[in-house]
C-alpha cells in the first residue's frame, strides 16, 4: 500500500468514527426535541382555584410556586428578575394572564442564561428564582403548572405560548405592567 492510499484510508476511517460519535451523541440534553401542544398539555398539572380575593395577609399556597388563589391588590411588573418575588404579587400577575417561570437559585448559570434568552422578548412573562421549589424549573399560569428539568425541554416554550392570556386566567388581557418591581433587581419598587 502506498502512502497516499494509507492517508486516504486513515482519513476515511477517522471520518467514519467521527460520524458514529456524532450520530450517537446527537440526542444529548442540549438538543431540544420537538413536542406537540397536545403532548405538552398531557403533562400539565391542572389545579382548581377556589378563591381570588385581594388580601394583605401572607397566603399559604398548596403549590410552590403558587398557581392562583388569594393575592395582594397589586401585581408584579412582568419581566426577568434576578431576585425572588412576592408570591402574593406574582399570583396577581397570573390572574392577569402572565406566565411565571421560576428556577431553583442553584441551577447552572448556563440554564439561567438560556431561560433569560428564551423569554427576554416575550410579553407577559415573569421570570425569577424561587428557593422553595423542588424541580429545577417550573412554569406556572393561573391554575396550570408544569415541572421542567432543563431549559432545553420543548414543553417550556409550548406552555408559555399556550397559557399566556390563557382561558383559565380570570383577568386575561389585563396588563402586568405598572405594578411593583423593576427588573432585574428591584421587585418591591412601586411603578405607578
Amino acid at each position: 500500500m502506498n502512502i497516499l492510499n494509507k492517508q486516504f484510508t486513515t482519513t476515511a476511517l477517522l471520518g467514519i468514527i467521527f460520524m458514529i460519535v456524532f450520530i450517537s451523541c446527537g440526542n444529548e440534553k442540549n438538543e431540544i426535541v420537538e413536542i406537540s401542544t397536545e403532548e405538552m398539555l398531557e403533562e400539565v398539572e391542572y389545579l382548581v382555584i377556589t378563591s381570588r380575593e385581594h388580601t394583605d395577609e401572607n397566603v399559604d399556597y398548596p403549590t410552590i410556586p403558587p398557581a392562583g388563589g388569594d393575592h395582594l391588590g397589586i401585581w408584579h411588573t412582568c419581566g426577568i428578575y434576578k431576585v425572588e418575588l412576592l408570591d402574593e404579587a406574582a399570583v396577581h400577575s397570573l390572574e392577569h394572564g402572565a406566565v411565571w417561570v421560576t428556577y431553583k437559585p442553584e441551577i447552572e448559570k448556563e440554564e439561567i442564561i438560556k431561560l433569560t434568552t428564551m423569554f427576554s422578548n416575550k410579553a407577559k412573562i415573569l421570570m425569577s428564582p424561587h428557593s422553595g421549589q423542588i424541580s429545577p424549573i417550573v412554569a406556572t399560569a393561573w391554575g396550570r403548572r408544569i415541572e421542567i428539568e432543563s431549559a432545553n425541554d420543548a414543553r417550556l416554550n409550548k406552555f408559555v405560548d399556550f397559557f399566556v392570556d390563557g382561558e383559565a386566567a380570570p383577568e386575561a388581557g389585563i396588563t402586568c405592567d405598572r405594578g411593583i418591581g423593576r427588573p432585574p433587581n428591584d421587585p418591591y419598587v412601586l411603578n405607578r
